[in-house]
Formats: structure tokens, C-alpha cells, sequence
């Protein structure tokens, strides 16, 4: 089994965004909250739409510069350092709104199926929060010690559908079992050219998560 995550098996908590565009504004003292939201949010859609087209990881910090770049502000007056620090601040805000569980019978799924000889696995592509982070969440839901592995784009540079993707999954199953074939393997998602799509057209079987 492997799954993707947001949508899948988690969902933002309900005053995550709103506590994130705040920090957001307050950081890198934008003119208007509502205005930074909304940058916030249109660069969020188009960054996973792009990643879609392209099969690559788009940087979180690229993100950053381009929704300053839309509220009219110098970039250039912005280091990596204040990036990075803006990123620390942002896991730790993550971290105290974690993302709630979609199905709470998560643990108990991947329990059985690792009682029958299957393996569970995290394939998430990855924008604002970082496989670092979404791995300490994994920890946080007593999840990580039924999960054989986790992939995370910003880890790879690659994003779903990018075929490198599921050939890493590939890859690290074969690892564990290695008479395994790729029809062997489910990929259950909620996003139907990422996860259905990608992991069909890579030979996977494929559940579209509606």
C-alpha cells in the first residue's frame, strides 16, 4: 500500500491558514492580511498545478518570493536567513495546529495490513510544510512505526506525476519484498492526475479517494 497524504490521510487543521497568513504578515510586514491571504492562497493553487504539469519540486522560499513579488514588495530586501527563519517559525506554528486524521482508524488499517504481510507507505508531494515536518506529524499520530518509508517531493526535487516518484516506491518496496511486481502495489489518493493517473500510468493500481 502506499498513499499520498493531504486529502488522503490528513486534512489542515481548521485555524492552521489563518494562523499562517498572520505569522506570514507579521514577518515580512505586508501592507493588508486580507491581500496576503489571498497572494497566499493563489500561489498555493498554482504552485501545486505547476508541480502537476512539471513533475518537479517548487522550493518553498521560490514560493515565498513570488507572493511578495504579488503584494508589490522588494524581494531583494529579503536574505535566505530571513527565509529560513520565516520557515523555523512557520513548523513550529504547524506543529501546535497539526493537521487532523481524515480516517482516526488510520493506525488500526496499517496495523492489520502489516499483520498480513503488507507494507505501508507515504508518497506526498510537498509545498509549504516539509517532509521534516510532515514526518514529525507522522511520529506525533503514532504513525511512523507502521510505515515502512516516507517520500516527500521536496526531499526528492520531483513531485507527483513525475514517474520518478513512483519508481522510488518502487524501489524501496523492492527492498523490502524483492519478488514484487508493480501490479502488487495500490497507490490510494485524492488527486486524480498525481496520484490516480501517475501511478496507473506507472503500472501501480490506483484508488481515486473522492
Amino acid at each position: 500500500m502506499s498513499f499520498d497524504l493531504w486529502l488522503t490521510l490528513i486534512r489542515s487543521h481548521p485555524e492552521f491558514k489563518g494562523q499562517r497568513n498572520l505569522l506570514f504578515h507579521r514577518f515580512f510586514e505586508t501592507l493588508d492580511l486580507h491581500e496576503t491571504a489571498g497572494a497566499i492562497r493563489k500561489f498555493d493553487v498554482l504552485s501545486n498545478e505547476n508541480c502537476e504539469k512539471s513533475g518537479i519540486h517548487i522550493a518553498a522560499t521560490d514560493i515565498y518570493k513570488l507572493i511578495l513579488g504579488e503584494l508589490k514588495m522588494d524581494v531583494n530586501l529579503f536574505q535566505q536567513s530571513d527565509f529560513d527563519r520565516f520557515e523555523l517559525a512557520s513548523e513550529k506554528l504547524f506543529l501546535e495546529y497539526p493537521p487532523v486524521l481524515i480516517f482516526p482508524e488510520i493506525n488500526e488499517l496499517m496495523d492489520q495490513l502489516n499483520d498480513e504481510g503488507k507494507t505501508s507507505s507515504i508518497l506526498s508531494n510537498t509545498a509549504f510544510i516539509k517532509g521534516s515536518s510532515l514526518r514529525q506529524l507522522m511520529q506525533f499520530y503514532n504513525l511512523e512505526h507502521l510505515l515502512a518509508f516516507q517520500i516527500y517531493s521536496d526531499e526528492t526535487g520531483f513531485s507527483k506525476p513525475n514517474m520518478k516518484m513512483f519508481e522510488e516506491v518502487f524501489r524501496q518496496k523492492q527492498n523490502l519484498t524483492h519478488d514484487i511486481t508493480k501490479e502488487q502495489i495500490l497507490h490510494v489518493g485524492d488527486n486524480r492526475i498525481a496520484d490516480y493517473e501517475g501511478a496507473m500510468r506507472f503500472g501501480f493500481g490506483a484508488h481515486l479517494l473522492n
